[in-house]
């Protein structure tokens, strides 16, 4: 039974404390929870006077000795301070605790269409497959495998990785040089602070290049220089005297661009005569819906790039799985700093990843997924051609995105957002100003709700 007594004014000695006492439970530890709750809620502020002992103990009806018990305790952690003879006090701390402030981006729980250019059909996550790879690979792991393990990653989803990234992407892979991560920007993070270690100062980056991955190099310590691009992909004449250059040649982020034939060559030339690295970033090079398109920069010079992709895409953000094709001269450099980081990687989600593909269960899920993405597609380039006839859009027939180039970016992306529609614009990924316009998603929405967020926009645009 919970007890709240009315505290008796003419015995306090300090404010009057309603705390209530469950007795059937240790009396001086809740004395003890309720009034340092008080103290960090700030409802009893630093240098207040607290109830005397006696005066606290005839207030709640319970012996002196808890509340001399609970007291102790309180002034033993530095909430309280007791004296002889002198009145028990909050005691003075220093700074409250600030509240904090952060808020995502952009409260994706939130958006009433979801036109986000860099996420996959969370709805289409093959719950089902990914749950029953749990439990087999769970059922079939040795005591062993649930310690640390390799830093580098298991060898059963690197084995079977580089198995899937040779049979779908063309990249050059093999267990031994192919490690795993946090997600891709986890390795984007490691490669560049191997790098910095070893001696490069300065890493090329397209531009305009999604403002994660700018964000993600930056903080390894290596500076990051922004490499124009048109509509051939990055200028590679204009690389410089960078040390190393993050590229996605398949679907540059946000202009949707290919790399030419002849500027794949001249970046792979451009590294091989330097020694310098290529870190070729495949964020949703998985799918392709026409065309002919060529496999992995990495199979030109797997010794001077490096591949990065992740289960962000094909699956969903909250699997945190990345993994790197790397160069035979940097898998001990990236294993000592994953050790030194990280430790390793989540190993029970590494062997759920292997067992779904071993099994053929991602295969299936990409078949599935890029049907749905393909007629998705379709639905917001008709839309588009609808509502925005004037708008250029461009970008190759791949990946999760389209570009619109539109006039009023940051207006209509304010009023956008205003009204819930979560989506990105060109300016908001670019080391230098953009032509204005829209990365708008089309995964991660039904088709009916893009035929509906298009015409919205239309409105937005022209109020």
């Amino acid at each position: 039974m919970v007890l709240s007594i009315e505290p008796v004014s003419a015995l306090s000695t300090g404010p009057l404390l309603g705390l209530g006492l469950d007795r059937s439970g240790p009396l001086a530890a809740q004395v003890e929870e309720q009034v340092r709750a008080l103290i960090r809620s700030r409802a009893l502020e630093p240098g207040a006077r607290l109830p005397s002992t006696r005066a606290l103990a005839s207030d709640l009806g319970v012996s002196r000795g808890v509340v001399v018990s609970a007291y102790a305790q309180l002034a033993a952690e530095g909430f309280i301070r007791l004296r002889p003879g002198a009145a028990p006090l909050v005691a003075v701390t220093g700074r409250a605790a600030e509240p904090v402030a952060y808020e995502p981006e952009f409260p994706l729980v939130r958006a009433r269409y979801n036109l986000r250019p860099d996420l996959p059909d969370l709805g289409l996550f093959p719950r089902a497959d990914w749950l029953r790879s749990c439990r087999r690979s769970l059922a079939g792991a040795a005591n062993a495998d649930l310690s640390y393990g390799d830093p580098f990653g298991a060898i059963r989803l690197r084995s079977q990785l580089a198995s899937f990234l040779v049979r779908t992407r063309g990249v050059l892979a093999d267990a031994d040089r192919t490690g795993i991560f946090s997600g891709a920007t986890h390795a984007l993070l490691v490669l560049g602070a191997v790098l910095r270690a070893a001696g490069a100062v300065r890493m090329g980056v397209e531009d305009p290049c999604h403002r994660w991955r700018t964000r993600v190099l930056a903080a390894s310590g290596i500076e990051v220089v922004g490499i124009p691009t048109d509509e051939h992909g990055l200028r590679v004449d204009a690389l410089g005297d960078v040390d190393a250059v993050l590229v996605s040649p398949d679907h540059n982020f946000p202009t949707g661009v290919v790399l030419s034939p002849d500027r794949r060559s001249a970046l792979v030339d451009w590294a091989a005569a330097g020694d310098r690295l290529v870190i070729e970033d495949d964020h949703d090079g998985h799918f392709r819906y026409g065309g002919i398109h060529a496999g992995a920069l990495q199979a030109l010079a797997p010794e001077h790039v490096a591949y990065v992709g992740s289960a962000s895409a094909l699956l969903a953000p909250a699997v945190r799985l990345g993994w790197a094709v790397l160069p035979a001269r940097l898998v001990a450099p990236v294993a000592d700093r994953l050790f030194s980081t990280a430790l390793a990687t989540s190993r029970l989600m590494q062997f759920a990843l292997a067992e779904m593909i071993e099994r053929g269960y991602l295969d299936r899920h990409l078949r599935r997924s890029h049907a749905a993405y393909k007629r998705r597609r379709a639905v917001l380039l008709r839309s588009l051609a609808r509502h925005f006839p004037d708008a250029q859009v461009g970008g190759a027939p791949i990946g999760l995105f389209v570009p619109v180039r539109i006039a009023g970016e940051a207006r209509l992306l304010q009023r956008a957002r205003k009204r819930w529609i979560a989506l990105d614009g060109l300016n908001e990924h670019g080391l230098t100003p953009q032509p204005s316009g829209l990365v708008l998603g089309f995964a991660a929405a039904p088709e009916a709700a893009l035929r509906r967020a298009v015409g919205l926009l239309k409105i937005l645009a022209a109020e």
